[in-house]
């Protein structure tokens, strides 16, 4: 499944026209990173985990009382190019072997498009549901930023049976360095369907800059404490 993910997007990477001609860009085919140098992304991101440890660490004490299980999560994700990595966040939901533990209704996905979303998921914790609200979840993606696999931001990783149900046209947003945030998290989040997700990917891709980053950064902030498009 790996493998056919991986080969089918640098297979769709090698044909012109992946975003539509009137927006096309030589750089987003190059995969050329014209945002804040990651260097600097990855000293900002080891800083605040240096101020953020009060709340990681609270979080972590939280998600351990309430719930067995490791208090971090780590998933396989498709970031640039269908290059596959380890994506960190704060556990969620209950583990599996969890007798709370229970899987949601299929038919209740709340999300149009390739990726599943549900407003009420039975597997979330209570103090899951807090930290996703205000995406304290996502943190520790800072070490993964610091590691050089993610950026401040830029289109969100998914997952390896997401990407292999991408329609051609949706491949374009893997041109990137994915992020922690995006131009899709400061316009609306889980609130927009897939398709609405990918042009606004492709757009930033399109259009990326220093002054768009630091826009977006800004802008994450009273999103994050607002909630809005967040479950």
């Amino acid at each position: 499944m790996m493998y056919s993910s991986t080969l089918k997007t640098l297979n769709v990477l090698k044909t012109p026209n992946i975003i539509d001609s009137e927006t096309s860009d030589p750089h987003i085919s190059l995969g050329k990173h014209r945002g804040i140098p990651m260097s600097i992304q990855r000293f900002v991101a080891l800083i605040a985990l240096i101020i953020l440890s009060p709340i990681l660490l609270i979080s972590m004490l939280l998600i351990r009382m309430e719930s067995r299980g490791n208090c971090f999560f780590s998933q396989d994700r498709i970031g640039k190019f269908g290059r596959h990595f380890r994506m960190y966040k704060f556990r969620s939901m209950h583990l599996k072997t969890d007798p709370l533990y229970q899987e949601p209704d299929q038919t209740t996905n709340d999300r149009d498009g390739v990726c599943k979303k549900y407003k009420v998921d039975p597997r979330t914790t209570k103090v899951g549901r807090f930290i996703r609200k205000y995406s304290i979840d996502e943190l520790p993606q800072l070490f993964n930023i610091v590691t050089g696999d993610m950026a401040l931001i830029g289109p969100r990783p998914g997952l390896s049976a997401e990407v292999d149900a991408y329609p051609t046209s949706a491949l374009s947003r893997l041109n990137g360095i994915p992020g922690l945030s995006g131009l899709w998290q400061v316009s609306g989040r889980a609130n927009t369907d897939f398709q609405t997700q990918v042009e606004l990917d492709q757009r930033y891709l399109n259009q990326q800059s220093i002054c768009l980053d630091i826009y977006i950064l800004l802008v994450t902030v009273p999103t994050v404490i607002t909630a809005n498009g967040a479950y």
